[in-house]
């Protein structure tokens, strides 16, 4: 098994952590990873991106130029990445600011409106690992029990206290891929 993934969004939207959360539990479970991000200098607002790779076997380059699964938060990364799904491949996006959504008939496309998710439940915070959920819902590559510890792990300890929430999060995303 393995999964080639680009996340991409804006700054501020949790690209970059999603990605690292998602590297961290397949490492976890003994899986080799790659995890690659791409951002320019500013650090909200400006576009963002990472090339996680999950898999059985030893990931020779993190460098692709298509992928298994994108998952989309803005126009400008749905514009990019679009054509760079393999045919039969996943295109996960949430809707909340793009205008012109993905038109291949080639690929699984799933529109998770997470932005409107979080909003309704307050888990404004959690956007990311709303998005994240409905990831692990249409490719298991990792279990959320892994998900967790890697989010224990990686949040600082003052921050532990969203866990429940962050796990919600993840929850409520897996029951948006249908």
């Amino acid at each position: 098994m393995t999964q080639e993934i680009i996340i991409a969004g804006f700054g501020g939207q949790g690209v970059l952590s999603m990605g690292k959360i998602l590297a961290y539990a397949g490492l976890m479970e003994g899986k080799e990873v790659s995890w690659m991000p791409a951002y320019g200098p500013e650090q909200r607002g400006g576009t963002a991106n990472v090339t996680v790779i999950v898999s059985d076997e030893p990931v020779s380059s993190p460098v692709l130029s298509e992928y298994d699964t994108a998952i989309i938060l803005n126009q400008p990364s749905l514009d990019k990445f679009e054509r760079m799904v393999k045919p039969g491949g996943t295109l996960i996006y949430d809707d909340f600011g793009i205008i012109e959504p993905p038109t291949r008939t080639d690929i699984n496309i799933h529109c998770v409106q997470a932005m409107r998710l979080a909003s309704e439940q307050k888990l404004a915070k959690c956007f990311n690992m709303i998005v994240l959920g409905s990831f692990l819902k249409a490719h298991p590559i990792v279990s959320i029990e892994s998900v967790m510890k890697a989010l224990r792990k990686t949040l600082p300890e003052r921050h532990h206290h969203l866990l429940p929430m962050n796990e919600d999060a993840i929850r409520q995303g897996a029951q948006l891929i249908k």
